[in-house]
């Protein structure tokens, strides 16, 4: 298995358990128990999982009322893909 398949394997889980954990959190919200801290789910989205935190964000309607996610996870995300392009551009020189 090379790196690039290491990768997306890493990008599928990081993504669906960023999903998941908001969905989770959403949960534990409306039954009114012990929440997963917010540190946590902008950690997850800063290791790769913007693309399942802003998903689980719109899906389960949690956290989109606080604006700090609702800039903040897409501003990950934007920062994120401008990281890959800069990296394929400069380093890998795939562009």
């Amino acid at each position: 298995m090379n790196l690039t398949n290491i990768l997306i394997i890493y990008f599928i889980i990081i993504n669906a358990a960023a999903f998941i954990i908001f969905g989770i959190d959403k949960r534990r919200a409306v039954k009114n128990r012990w929440r997963i801290a917010e540190s946590t789910l902008f950690l997850l989205a800063l290791i790769g999982g913007s693309i399942g935190a802003l998903a689980g964000m719109y899906v389960f309607h949690h956290k989109t009322k606080h604006i700090r996610f609702v800039i903040g996870i897409p501003l990950i995300l934007i920062l994120q893909i401008a990281a890959v392009f800069l990296i394929m551009k400069y380093i890998l020189k795939i562009f």
